[in-house]
């Protein structure tokens, strides 16, 4: 295309954690142009952190009313507003885009391309139409749905993490191929709607990267309303009369399967979106799995192009994320090399049980440090006795010598509110003690992040 590219100080692909970059450019009175083909926000506000939040909130409702009889409260569920409940969070994102919107529209020095980008040049993309060159880049481009090699997936009208939200009537039975994060949350929602769920993961565990005692008990809940399919590899999907089937295969003993349902979810893990870009005719690198290389400053083999969040494929999380945003802006702009550190990256799983861990796991700890475990239940204090929760526990691994903290996982109610303590602490390099120097309410649930600590041993 003929022209010379029109010039920014600031070029910013994807409008998720991206957004931060543009803010702090515009706030120093650069020249900035966002590229993002939408939704606007990114995927945790349209598709992924925000409305599945808004979706399990009313799962996780209907699950502790019929867990209450275990306190002695008999309660009926007369009525669930699917239609409703999936309106309602529509409605929400909605309005937050609308938000992001009027105020981009306020903006001085930002031009906002909405629309697919694509790299021409080093430095130069190509997007609606027109060419623009930036002095620095960040990439904020983020990841999409793996497709599995399914033979016959495209003949059926399956569901993914992006689309699923569109739902108005809740499917009498769901097929979920994948056993990771997205699709256990969404097998507890769609369970707890009424929904008759069937997980078929490929993995020899649900959630395969949490602890295997973690993984084994949340297995076992979630078991007790649903079935769960673990080593089962789909191999071919067909149009059925009541909706679709799945031919599977175990992957241990060979043999098939067929599963039907209503409808499938495909939730096998995420895809990076930089093949969309092509970053290759930037020069920029990518690994084996697609994902754009960077260095522990977060820039790419290309000097002035920083990458981060989903785009790099590392931790997938938005307060990641947003925490390599702010570090790639400062390298770019204030003269710093300042490396991402990923040694306390906390996450949780908003299944029923929560499941929360940051730092390392045993089997990792035990190769490089000599450790101390340290596991308690719940109900091993006060409050949890109250709540009669007898599975849910927390484990701590500890490093013996300096009483280091490499690690804590839980499961069980308000995981992902207990364990910021325990992450605050390893964000500041301290050990175990100064997790008792601040007085502890009792009875909370709280205590038995310190119980744990009261159970520490030597592994087996």
């Amino acid at each position: 295309m003929a022209g010379k590219p029109k010039h920014y100080d600031v070029i910013v692909i994807g409008s998720g954690a991206g957004a931060a970059i543009v803010d702090a450019a515009l706030a120093e009175g650069l020249h900035v142009a966002l590229v993002d083909k939408g939704p606007l926000g990114g995927t945790c506000l349209n598709v992924g952190c925000i409305p599945s939040k808004m979706v399990i909130e009313p799962a996780d409702r209907v699950m502790e009313l019929r867990e209450a009889r275990k306190l002695g409260v008999t309660a009926e569920i007369t009525h669930i507003d699917f239609a409703g409940i999936m309106a309602r969070t529509r409605q929400s994102v909605a309005a937050s885009v609308a938000e992001i919107r009027a105020g981009m529209k306020l903006a001085q020095n930002l031009d906002f391309y909405e629309a697919e980008g694509h790299f021409v040049d080093e430095y130069v993309l190509e997007v609606a139409g027109q060419r623009i060159h930036g002095d620095k880049i960040f990439i904020a481009s983020g990841a999409r749905p793996l497709m599995p090699p399914v033979r016959g997936l495209q003949d059926i009208a399956y569901l993914t993490n992006d689309n699923i939200w569109a739902l108005e009537k809740l499917p009498a039975s769901l097929i979920i191929l994948g056993g990771g994060y997205i699709a256990a949350e969404f097998a507890h929602f769609f369970s707890a709607m009424g929904s008759q769920v069937t997980i078929l993961g490929r993995n020899d565990r649900l959630l395969p990267a949490e602890e295997p005692e973690i993984s084994d008990l949340l297995q076992r809940k979630m078991s007790e309303r649903m079935t769960v399919f673990t080593h089962m590899e789909a191999l071919e999907a067909r149009p059925a009369d009541a909706g679709c089937t799945i031919i599977a295969r175990d992957t241990h003993s060979g043999q098939r399967s067929e599963f039907s349902a209503e409808r499938v979810l495909v939730a096998v893990g995420r895809k990076s979106n930089a093949d969309l870009l092509q970053v290759e005719k930037a020069g920029i690198e990518t690994d084996a799995r697609g994902y754009i290389k960077v260095t522990p400053a977060l820039e790419t083999n290309k000097k002035n192009i920083w990458a981060f969040g989903d785009a790099i494929g590392r931790y997938m999380y938005r307060h990641m994320a947003n925490e390599e945003a702010q570090l790639a802006w400062h390298n770019a702009f204030h003269g710093h090399q300042d490396m991402m550190d990923y040694t306390a990256v906390p996450h949780a799983v908003f299944t029923y049980p929560q499941v929360a861990a940051v730092g390392l796991g045993e089997a990792e700890a035990r190769k490089y440090h000599d450790i101390l475990i340290g596991v308690a239940r719940y109900s091993d204090v006060a409050k949890g006795e109250a709540m009669l929760e007898t599975d849910a526990f927390v484990k701590i691994i500890m490093e013996k010598k300096s009483n280091k903290i490499l690690g804590c996982h839980i499961i069980g109610p308000q995981a992902s509110v207990l364990i910021q303590e325990v992450i605050d602490i390893m964000a500041l390099k301290g050990e175990a003690g100064h997790l008792f120097q601040g007085i502890h309410i009792h009875p909370a649930l709280s205590e038995v992040i310190l119980r744990a600590f009261g159970h520490l041993h030597e592994p087996q």
